[in-house]
């Protein structure tokens, strides 16, 4: 028996045979040509370059009716690939003039593109470097008659094991017989964790070397929850795995039982509990899991993945569909937070050395005021259909915000002019996310509705510590003392200007330091909709009274350890079942 740690992202517990998918590259054969077989190889070219686009739009096609077009969408960029002029041109350029076959002059041409990403110092950029391989891999097979390996049509349930999985791999497989997949590769933006996550089935990645020591057949563990895999467990392990997927898939059951009910502690306190989604077509999972609104719809990924922006009727379409399936409850719009660790091809956008620290969400929005007033206006156009606020992400002066009510003012200006309907009242609010926000907060305050305490990039900016660097990941606490701290002061000036605010990030996802958050006093708890039942049960069970006492007890400890060693202990007084579970 052996265990590998890796990187959860999507939770529960599956036991079953492994499936080991290779996907390998192919190596392209070199051959001389003469001038003569010039025309036919480009023709071949061409050829496979419309089987391997019909392939895609089929998968594209079913993926939409599984799991919404949105997900699909996902398979634009890989389109996008197979049209690029420039790739398609070089390739024949390549047949033309070096007289080589069309399957290494292909090969040559991807390679490059492929070295190109791998240069780029930038999380989600070096994810998209598996899309192009899954490009490369898919029209080499074709150009050489091969049959695709795929995932579909399988006989029995699998966990599938793969050194990395593509979209069009996830996209393809028999989701009746996956129960589960774990990946050496990947991180959680990768597009394996998205489709984990959609299709609700446990998932790790990141294990390094699992498609190494896993065979074909035997029977593995994953646990989503705690990021392990176990290889060839023992009858004991087997066992308390079986017991504890038993219990879980239980006390899942028992947690919708909450769906329904408020998130109010035993003394009846109230506090909101919110989804964050990224796509229109997550809102039955919000519902389904009991989010009473969205606290942070991610606006930036309609611009990802495609060579064009995104028009303003687009935008209105998406907002308006969302404010109209979640009413009566608010959707919380974060407007264009592109940069960091994402990025819009169709933009020059100049390479930095510290993108996290750069010209990024609102600072773009600012620079890009034609891009950033089209957002606006879709997003003050739905607001008439349902209940949806604005949020600035990155805000750090008390100018930026001046600046963002000047541009909004006259956005709602033209609309007034062109008859527009719109919600005048739409209320306004800031991401505290950087330091010097959460110090100023006293003063922010007074130009917004409320805050959205960003825990993700508060943790890293207050800590320098880079949350995707395997190195420093010990260091990434977000129970430190200065974050609670800094989290408390800014609760603290907003209720003290008569506003409310909540939290968006992954701190928000642990039970234990939920009843930490509201103990400190936030209004709102904004989370993956997966984690929501457990976190409202947390809530359920505790009076606001002992997660005050809990939270002015753990201002005192002097390390993040500490901390959360208390915080883990005091949930599992309140809600013991709830610890056992997790």
């Amino acid at each position: 028996m052996e265990t590998l740690k890796g990187i959860p992202v999507s939770p529960g517990v599956a036991i079953g045979k492994a499936l080991v998918f290779h996907g390998e590259d192919i190596v392209a054969p070199h051959e001389e040509i003469t001038e003569t077989d010039i025309p036919k190889e480009i023709a071949r070219f061409e050829d496979a370059l419309t089987k391997t686009r019909a392939e895609l739009l089929k998968i594209r096609k079913q993926l939409s009716e599984d799991i919404g077009r949105d997900h699909s969408d996902i398979f634009n960029a890989h389109l996008l690939i197979l049209e690029d002029r420039a790739l398609i041109e070089d390739v024949i350029s390549r047949i033309k003039e070096d007289h080589i076959n069309s399957e290494y002059a292909f090969s040559v041409v991807i390679q490059k593109y492929l070295y190109a990403f791998s240069q780029i110092d930038d999380e989600y950029l070096r994810e998209r470097i598996s899309d192009i391989k899954d490009i490369g891999r898919r029209l080499l097979k074709n150009l050489m008659g091969r049959d695709t390996e795929t995932l579909t049509d399988l006989k029995e349930k699998v966990i599938i094991i793969a050194h990395d999985l593509s979209p069009s791999d996830t996209a393809s497989m028999d989701k009746a017989r996956v129960i589960a997949f774990a990946t050496d590769i990947g991180g959680p933006t990768s597009h394996t964790a998205i489709m984990a996550r959609s299709l609700e089935i446990p998932a790790v990645v990141g294990l390094e070397r699992v498609s190494e020591v896993v065979a074909n057949g035997i029977h593995i563990i994953i646990d989503g929850n705690r990021g392990l895999v176990i290889i060839e467990p023992d009858e004991e392990t087997i066992d308390r795995y079986e017991a504890k997927e038993k219990r879980f898939a239980g006390y899942i059951h028992e947690l919708e039982k909450l769906r329904d009910l408020e998130a109010e502690t035993q003394d009846h306190h109230k506090v909101e509990l919110a989804a964050n989604i990224e796509f229109p077509d997550e809102i039955p999972s919000v519902i389904a899991h009991g989010a009473k609104g969205i606290g942070l719809y991610r606006s930036e990924y309609f611009y990802l993945n495609r060579d064009d922006l995104p028009t303003e009727e687009e935008q209105f379409t998406a907002y308006k569909r969302v404010a109209e399936e979640i009413a009566p409850h608010h959707v919380i719009v974060r407007t264009l937070d592109l940069g960091g660790d994402k990025f819009l091809s169709s933009l020059d956008v100049p390479y930095e050395m510290n993108p996290f620290l750069g010209w990024r969400a609102i600072r773009f929005c600012l620079a890009r005021t034609d891009i950033f007033k089209t957002q606006l206006r879709a997003i003050l156009r739905a607001s008439h259909y349902g209940n949806i606020k604005i949020m600035y992400p990155m805000i750090s002066t008390l100018g930026e915000l001046e600046e963002t009510e000047r541009i909004l003012n006259s956005v709602m200006k033209d609309l007034k002019k062109d008859g527009i309907p719109f919600n005048e009242e739409l209320e306004v609010g800031a991401m505290i996310e950087i330091p010097s926000a959460a110090i100023i907060s006293d003063i922010l305050a007074e130009k917004v509705d409320f805050f959205s305490i960003g825990t993700n990039d508060l943790i890293q900016y207050t800590l320098a510590v880079d949350r995707v660097n395997e190195k420093i990941a010990y260091l990434y606490e977000p129970t430190h003392p200065a974050i609670l701290k800094l989290i408390k002061l800014v609760i603290e000036n907003a209720h003290a200007a008569g506003i409310w605010a909540g939290t968006c990030g992954e701190m928000g996802s642990d039970p234990a330091l939920a009843v930490l958050l509201i103990g400190l006093g936030v209004d709102e708890i904004s989370t993956s909709p997966l984690a929501l039942p457990q976190v409202k049960k947390a809530i359920r069970s505790v009076s606001i009274t002992q997660a005050r006492e809990i939270a002015a007890r753990a201002l005192k400890f002097k390390t993040g350890k500490e901390i959360k060693e208390y915080a883990d202990n005091c949930l599992g007084e309140i809600a013991p079942d709830l610890v056992e579970e997790l």
